[in-house]
């Protein structure tokens, strides 16, 4: 039951009563050489039925005959990409909006509550993490940092799809950030790759692959924390409610439903703390690629005293 809850799938399961299951059907898009495209309702392939020449096995798409089959299905999580996708569009055309009517004036209404949040990121975030040139970044940034927290507190939601705790989506996140950082990336940055200051010529052959490897290993972490973080946390809301039904006893209730209470309550905490953790990360890497040499020694000056001159002057 949790697998399948934190899992992907070609419907919408949104709760079940005595009465039955109250499942909202989603559109099958399926391509198979030789045999064209399929479209038709999930519905049809409900309780381990075929249509089409197609079957549902473990949430898979496979063709009964064993042929190849490409699914663009709009899955579980798609639609909830959409949804939210949606919904930061709404919410921030109206923050927007806002802006332009209160120039110069009091925030009001939405824009009260994200404005704040929005400077929070420019100057504790971009700022001091990429520097003169963080403007260029701030809107990835912040769709990164919205679009997290957002399906976070989405996914809290009873029947809400896991979004973030699908590693796809957080793959597809960290392979942005790779591409922006190395997009962005200066000749000292891969200079400290490949001739890293400080260190001994003997070393730069140990040294230089490792640093290679960090490229692709920080952008794995980001993809990794969230992942595991988001999935951990549902896992464990719906491990301390099941433990109701695998005892099988009501006098456990009280005892799940407080610590199930208090762990979905830390998911709030935590569905903003991870969309901080990402965009902050983020925002390092891609300082540590724009980064001149000037701006490095600059920073050293500052560290040891040594600059304090030069920026009076």
């Amino acid at each position: 039951m949790i697998l399948h809850h934190i899992g992907d799938s070609h419907e919408w399961h949104w709760f079940s009563t005595d009465n039955g299951h109250f499942v909202a059907p989603l559109p099958i898009i399926a391509y198979r050489p030789g045999k064209g495209l399929s479209t038709f309702s999930s519905a049809r392939l409900a309780e381990d039925q075929s249509y089409d020449g197609l079957k549902l096995e473990h949430e898979h798409l496979v063709s009964e005959d064993g042929s190849k089959v490409y699914d663009f299905s709009i899955t579980k999580n798609a639609a909830a990409l959409m949804g939210s996708g949606i919904i930061l569009l709404l919410v921030f055309t109206a923050v927007a909006r806002g802006y332009k009517k209160n120039h110069g004036k009091a925030p009001k209404g939405i824009q009260s509550f994200f404005e704040p949040i929005i400077i929070f990121i420019r100057d504790e975030v971009a700022k001091k993490s990429i520097g003169p040139k963080y403007e260029r970044y701030m809107p990835y940034l912040l769709t990164v940092f919205f679009f997290i927290w957002f399906n976070n507190l989405l996914g809290l939601t009873p029947g809400a799809a896991n979004l973030t705790g699908n590693i796809a989506v957080t793959f597809t996140l960290a392979i942005l950030t790779l591409i922006i950082t190395l997009a962005s990336s200066n000749k000292y940055y891969w200079a400290h790759i490949f001739a890293t200051p400080g260190v001994p010529k003997a070393l730069l052959p140990i040294m230089s692959p490792v640093e290679l490897i960090g490229i692709v290993v920080k952008p794995f972490s980001l993809m990794v924390r969230l992942f595991a973080n988001i999935t951990a946390g549902h896992i464990v809301i719906l491990s301390f409610i099941s433990l109701i039904f695998i005892f099988k006893t009501a006098a456990l209730a009280p005892v799940s439903l407080a610590f199930g209470l208090f762990i979905n309550v830390l998911e709030l905490l935590v569905a903003i703390l991870q969309a901080y953790i990402f965009t902050l990360l983020t925002a390092m890497y891609i300082g540590g690629a724009v980064e001149d040499h000037h701006d490095a020694d600059l920073q050293m000056g500052y560290d040891d005293g040594s600059a304090s001159t030069h920026v009076s002057h």
